[in-house]
């Protein structure tokens, strides 16, 4: 490989090194290397899930649409709750969480001015002072 680190494919067993070929059951990079100097077809080392056929043969079955949700009968199981903490509460921009430092921009720029007053502070759109 360009990067110096060299990885053992095994084709047979549909195993390399690098972990990926035997978890997304789709060929890595190193496979298609080896596919590639020894002239063999990549496409063989596909797992038959990534398979157009199969594909179609999962959505062959009709599919019952679901009824009414008054209508379905009364659950009596556990009852679920989410974690409060992971909820959020406030709409619009999340807080930011970051802690800024002497090189932030925003802490180094000048305060707000009004440009109807002159004032620093606030901006022109929440100016106490109406124009006559």
């Amino acid at each position: 490989m360009p990067s110096g680190v060299e990885y053992a494919v095994d084709l047979r067993q549909h195993r390399c090194d690098c972990g990926e070929f035997q978890v997304d059951r789709i060929p890595c990079r190193h496979v298609f290397a080896c596919c590639a100097n020894q002239r063999l077809d990549w496409q063989v080392y596909v797992h038959d899930v990534y398979k157009m056929d199969q594909v179609r043969r999962v959505y062959r079955a009709r599919f019952r649409p679901l009824k009414n949700p008054a209508t379905w009968p009364a659950y009596h199981g556990p009852r679920f709750v989410g974690n409060p903490f992971l909820r959020r509460i406030a709409k619009g921009r999340p807080k930011m969480t970051r802690f800024l430092n002497e090189m932030d921009i925003r802490m180094l720029r000048r305060p707000r001015r009004c440009k109807q007053c002159g004032a620093e502070g606030h901006s022109r759109s929440r100016c106490r002072q109406t124009i006559p």
